[in-house]
């Protein structure tokens, strides 16, 4: 009896279900539309995490004293506010669909 040879199969690869004909071509372009649609949410999802880490970076540099000259803390200020309310914005705007 020998060993049976296994293979890693890509995540990107198409999976196939047995007894069911090929995928039409309205099935395809809705599978694509779908996959694309959670890519654009996956997308959204990062800039908000990334706006919400720069907006502590802000906050970090507006309470940060003396170290920081008063401009840059003042904008810092500014900046982590309204990175705040675009963060939320966005997101609401994502939860809305």
């Amino acid at each position: 009896m020998s060993a049976s040879h296994l293979t890693l199969v890509p995540d990107d690869s198409e999976l196939y279900v047995l007894g069911k004909g090929p995928e039409s071509r309205a099935e395809r372009i809705r599978r694509m539309q779908a996959n694309a649609r959670a890519l654009a949410r996956e997308h959204v999802e990062g800039l908000i995490e990334q706006l919400n880490e720069l907006a502590q970076t802000a906050e970090e540099i507006a309470t940060g004293g003396d170290a920081y000259h008063v401009g840059v803390r003042e904008m810092c200020s500014r900046l982590r506010a309204d990175l705040e309310v675009q963060g939320k914005a966005i997101e609401s705007l994502l939860n809305r669909a």
